[in-house]
């Protein structure tokens, strides 16, 4: 599954993040791998709004796993006073954002979808279909 959230990085301390996260510890990098998080990056814009995306199985499994690591437990703590609210930890704050379109999906779904308008020619030897012009 995809997944992609927003949070919120205080603006005067965007410059201490983004140093941060140029160096994330090595066993902060390993136990988000291990726990399954996949393609995972983070986007800052200029007013502190944070997005971040990943893949993985299950979002809720991958959270509670990383929950079980005395390293995330560090991370978070050193992370907290970045954000804008500071009460919770960093990755328990994150607001989940609704997919509403994808590229591969949409084009893999409208594969099965032969433009019923423009004539089809099925090569008989390789059952592969080819509109024609």
């Amino acid at each position: 599954m995809r997944v992609c959230f927003r949070s919120s990085v205080q603006p005067e301390l965007m410059d201490e993040y983004k140093r941060r996260h140029a160096a994330v510890w090595p066993e902060m990098l390993h136990a988000l791998k291990n726990a399954g998080w996949n393609n995972y990056s983070l986007f800052l814009a200029s007013d502190g709004q944070l997005i971040g995306y990943l893949e993985c199985d299950n979002y809720q499994a991958v959270q509670a796993r990383m929950a079980l690591t005395d390293i995330n437990a560090r991370w978070q703590a050193e992370m907290a006073t970045l954000f804008s609210n500071s009460d919770l930890p960093p990755d328990q704050g994150f607001e989940i954002v609704e997919e509403v379109f994808n590229l591969e999906d949409q084009l893999a779904a409208a594969n099965g979808v032969t433009n019923s308008a423009a004539p089809v020619h099925t090569n008989t030897t390789t059952g592969h279909q080819k509109e024609q012009a």
